[in-house]
């Protein structure tokens, strides 16, 4: 591992390697994600290397302040008392982080003798044990005091099908255990990645740099729970807390609520009143609602094609005629609406079932996500903006928020902040190949080929993971041909984009990404005019300033064909009668 991580804007690339080199000169092991592994998930490696360093540089810009997934790393480095901050521009680190030092070398070139440079070699040095992970030394990393991670639960059930209970059980430990504000809790994709294995636990603390490890298991039968758990102390593999629960299946948001609590106290925890009521607030009371939505989730949560979006639909429609006030039920129904909606030009639009999950529950990220992305496609974009950034405050670890955030600042043509957060939605999401396929984009907007041919990767690891579930899963070989264009592979992406046409004809979205591929990396420009052309018979006004300021669309520009296709959709909006018309089947094509 090495002895130091940077984090930086994808604008300052050149600044960060020259200060990666003159750490290295003087003798640390340095490392940034122009180093990322081609058989490794990005998230994954991310988080290792940023929780093993022994100290994070910050390189801040005006880009930087602006960017949530350098926030986030530099607010990890915070927490964990290991923060180096440079700023290269003169800019100001935003709040909190302007209360820390931050070192000067805007304008710097590598002298050794400048001030700034002095101060962040001394900052260095004082983080990081001589010697390193290169050395016998054990490096000197400042584990966070209490930190959790909680291990998939095991379903015991002898029966695959209940594996949703027993990940959406997990799923919900993780997520009331992050609302003490005392512990520090692994993210659900870190955690998911040893899901099915049989792990060492004091592997699995020291790869992740937690103090301690809960694992359980899940036994479901009719109306019947049985939920063993114990908390294990990493180091010493010992245990700290364990019991067994035999319940009635309508005890289980009990269950959760006494795990949760319990693991507190073993810990000597407080548990402050508003957190306490945190935990203890679910969407509903129904335990048949809860169980029926968990299964809509578990399929939500690998990216299905439109039949299974339908099943997600009733099973939600379900959950919400048991308890119509379940608003989280009504959210994942409106982002399934929306989907169908804007890729097949189903009549229902999710707006209806994001209004009400709105007034349900103010508090939830989604539908204002939902809201944000439908505003954005007919050309509102103040009202887009206002909500988009409300979802984000709301939760700022909400993957549809990063996802719709990333289209946004895509069709303004902010490559690099539209990087930030489809770079952020992946890593939330590791399933989803969309955002992976997104990042490609991005990367060819900012000239970057290596950090492309890195996303193109991690696109394809999750597109095959799609296929092996389903393999005629439109979308997954959609993105799965677009990576295997980017990366050299013509013959096999031109296999699976005739494959994607075949079993999903009318995904307007589809369409486009394909005619993106036959576009850039396929050189094939009679091919993805055909494609289009029927797309901007339907385009909206979001659609048509994606497709002008997408990279991926470059070879088409000076073609008299695409400029008549744009000018006719321009000419026909214009004359809409009503600028907050939707046409059916409207989209931004990277959702």
């Amino acid at each position: 591992m090495s002895d130091i991580f940077i984090s930086y804007a994808r604008s300052t690339a050149p600044e960060a390697q020259r200060i990666a080199e003159a750490l290295r000169g003087l003798g640390y092991g340095v490392w940034r994600d122009d180093e990322l592994p081609a058989h490794r998930s990005y998230a994954d490696v991310i988080e290792e290397r940023l929780s093993t360093a022994q100290a994070v540089v910050v390189l801040w810009s005006a880009e930087a302040v602006r960017s949530e997934w350098v926030r986030s790393e530099a607010n990890r480095a915070r927490e964990d008392k290991k923060l180096v901050q440079i700023s290269l521009d003169g800019s100001r680190p935003p709040m909190p982080f302007d209360q820390i030092q931050c070192a000067d070398l805007a304008g710097w070139t590598g002298e050794s003798g400048a001030a700034g440079w002095r101060k962040v070699a001394h900052s260095v040095s004082a983080l990081v044990r001589p010697g390193g992970y290169g050395g016998a030394a054990e490096p000197a990393r400042k584990r966070r005091a209490l930190s959790v991670c909680v291990l998939p639960f095991a379903n015991m059930s002898g029966d695959a099908e209940q594996e949703y209970f027993s990940d959406g059980i997990s799923e919900d430990i993780i997520t009331d255990l992050s609302k003490v504000s005392a512990l520090q809790v692994v993210s659900r994709n870190s955690a998911f990645q040893f899901k099915g294995r049989h792990v060492d636990v004091r592997q699995v603390a020291r790869q992740l740099d937690v103090s301690h490890v809960l694992e359980g298991s899940v036994r479901k039968a009719a109306n019947r729970v049985r939920i063993t758990a114990q908390l294990i102390e990493g180091a010493a593999d010992s245990h700290v807390w364990a019991e067994r629960y035999d319940r009635d299946l309508t005890d289980i948001f009990a269950v959760q609520d006494e795990i949760a609590q319990a693991i507190v106290a073993a810990l000597k925890l407080k548990l402050l009143p508003a957190e306490k009521n945190a935990i203890t607030r679910r969407g509903t009371e129904s335990a048949e609602a809860y169980d029926t939505y968990l299964m809509a989730r578990q399929l939500w949560l690998g990216g299905p094609g439109p039949q299974g979006a339908e099943t997600i639909i009733r099973l939600c429609q379900r959950a919400i005629e048991i308890d119509p006030e379940y608003a989280e039920a009504w959210s994942l129904m409106a982002r399934t609406q929306s989907g169908l909606h804007h890729r097949y030009g189903r009549p229902e639009t999710g707006l209806a079932a994001a209004e009400r999950a709105r007034s349900l529950d103010p508090g939830l990220a989604e539908p204002h996500a939902v809201m944000a992305h439908h505003l954005g496609v007919i050309g509102r974009r103040e009202e887009a903006n206002a909500a988009i950034e409300l979802a984000l405050s709301l939760n700022p670890d909400s993957y549809e928020a990063h996802a719709t955030a990333g289209g946004m600042r895509f069709r303004e043509g902010r490559y690099a902040d539209a990087a930030d957060h489809y770079a952020k939605a992946c890593a939330l999401m590791d399933q989803m190949a969309s955002p992976a396929a997104m990042l490609m984009s991005c990367y060819a907007g900012l000239g970057d080929p290596a950090a492309r041919r890195r996303a193109a990767q991690m696109t394809l690891e999750r597109a095959e993971k799609a296929l092996a579930l389903d393999p005629n899963h439109g979308s997954a070989l959609t993105n799965g041909a677009n990576a295997l264009a980017a990366l050299g592979e013509a013959a096999r992406a031109r296999e699976w984009i005739s494959r994607a046409l075949l079993v999903e004809p009318d995904n307007r979205a589809m369409r486009y990404n394909l005619a993106c591929t036959l576009s850039l990396d396929l050189n094939d420009v009679n091919a993805a005019i055909g494609l289009l052309t029927p797309y901007f018979h339907t385009a909206t006004i979001g659609e048509v300033a994606h497709a002008e300021v997408d990279p991926d669309l470059e070879p088409l520009r000076g073609d008299g064909r695409f400029q008549a296709l744009i000018a006719d959709a321009k000419r026909r909006l214009a004359g809409a009668q009503s600028a907050d018309a939707v046409t059916p089947g409207s989209s931004a094509p990277s959702d």
